[in-house]
């Protein structure tokens, strides 16, 4: 029996998309040319090589917003990524787009992300000549670390959604890292912001550091004022602006951009900036931020001076020293990089958290 059949009906069922979808006919491929699964289009291999991998595990103890949350319904880095997912998936459905490339994307895009969230991200970046950014890393983790250093041989189409996804504070729009080559990249880009945004919101209202009254006036009264509200708001308006994309208009027009409406966006975008302002840069959750920090410049500088104790599963032995050490670190979990640095003598690692896990 040849099952090359499944594939097949597969990626007939794609030429249904929208034309400007991305298509498994029409991808860039692979690095490394290979034989195409009998039973799975080249995007739906690529989610489950993500899926399976052990960096896609161990997001499930690393920090989104707070760090090695104690309680059980704090967000972890994990689950904001499955997050992104839903929302990239019920978008890309709505457009008529490829939900399996928008998938694999939304569950690779913060796989880079090292311990202590952005706090870890901005200690690395002080750390190492080049910087360091985790959307960038994500494309490295899984192109190059991941499966014993060879890396996973995803599609080019996925793995440009990863590196573009980042954004900055200002707007959710901004082309700092690029605008991805896809317009399922430009979903899981935007799917992210909607994610985060609400889950951090519910995660500070927890954690006593805002109430629901504290939220800016303007993005209550357009976006909703509970966590139903705003997510449905904003996904609906996200798929009603960025129509176009469907390709039911006849002609010969350009693709268009994913995008919210005007005063949708500007409403997100103020809401994010309240983000910034009263949790992400603020109070508790700066000064947990900051001893985060303090923790991986630690282990960076004790990683470079002993590069041999940095396990080769999560860097390259013929690598320079300052990027092994950054590879190792950025692939520990919170609980690992304190429970790591408690036991090499790390003052702010000392008496956090009992530290239970390993790297294997």
């Amino acid at each position: 029996m040849d099952l090359n059949v499944v594939r097949r009906e597969l990626e007939d069922r794609e030429e249904a998309l929208s034309r400007f979808a991305a298509r498994t006919s029409t991808s860039r491929g692979r690095r490394r040319p290979e034989a195409p699964s009998p039973i799975r289009t080249a995007y739906q291999r690529d989610r489950d090589r993500i899926l399976h991998t052990k960096a896609f595990r161990r997001l499930k103890h690393k920090t989104q917003v707070f760090i090695a949350p104690q309680l059980d319904h704090f967000v972890t880095r994990l689950t904001h990524t499955l997050e992104v997912a839903q929302v990239a998936r019920t978008v890309a459905r709505a457009l008529n787009l490829n939900e399996d490339l928008a998938e694999a994307a939304a569950l690779g895009h913060d796989i880079g992300h090292g311990p202590f969230g952005h706090a870890g991200e901005a200690a690395l970046a002080e750390c190492l000549p080049e910087g360091f950014r985790h959307n960038y890393h994500s494309v490295r983790v899984l192109d190059v670390l991941e499966n014993n250093g060879q890396g996973l041989n995803l599609t080019y189409e996925v793995l440009d959604a990863i590196e573009r996804s980042s954004k900055v504070r200002g707007d959710i729009f901004a082309d700092a890292w690029g605008v991805p080559g896809t317009l399922e990249g430009q979903v899981v880009k935007t799917s992210d912001a909607i994610a985060y945004v609400n889950h951090d919101i519910l995660d500070a209202i927890r954690a006593g550091v805002i109430t629901e009254g504290d939220l800016p006036v303007a993005a209550r009264r357009i976006l909703g004022s509970t966590h139903q509200e705003r997510l449905d708001t904003l996904i609906t308006d996200l798929v009603e602006a960025s129509w176009e994309a469907r390709g039911e208009t006849p002609g010969d027009r350009p693709a268009p951009r994913i995008r919210f409406s005007d005063h949708v966006g500007d409403a997100a975008n103020k809401l994010r900036e309240f983000m910034f302002q009263r949790v992400y840069l603020y109070g508790d959750t700066r000064r947990e931020a900051e001893r985060g920090k303090q923790v991986v410049k630690f282990l960076f500088a004790y990683f470079v001076e002993h590069p041999s104790e940095a396990s080769e599963s999560f860097a390259l032995p013929g690598d320079p020293p300052e990027r092994r050490a950054a590879d190792y670190v950025s692939g520990m979990t919170d609980r690992f990089a304190l429970r790591v640095a408690a036991q090499l003598g790390c003052p702010e690692a000392q008496g956090w958290l009992p530290g239970e896990g390993q790297m294997r």
